[in-house]
């Protein structure tokens, strides 16, 4: 009996230093695999949606007055003889 009692506390034993270090395994993999992707993304060099339409905006106005810039252009050399 006592043989089969030690017996079982080294299993139990071995079981619950398995849980731990599983535990303590999968906290490494999923930090290890955090890591790896936020340096993936940043070498995507992403941008913020808010930072997309301020840029989108500022796109479009400059492509107007480019637009103005050309139309005026043309009128001055028509006008001049």
């Amino acid at each position: 009996m006592e043989k089969y009692n030690k017996l079982l506390r080294n299993i139990t034993e071995i079981i619950e230093k398995g849980l731990f270090a599983s535990k303590d395994l999968k906290k490494e993999l999923e930090d290890s695999l955090k890591f790896k992707m936020e340096k993936f993304i940043d070498k995507l060099n992403l941008v913020s949606r808010e930072e997309f339409e301020v840029q989108k905006k500022v796109v479009e106005k400059l492509q107007k007055d480019l637009a103005k810039y050309k139309k005026n252009r043309k009128t001055t050399k028509a006008k001049k003889p």
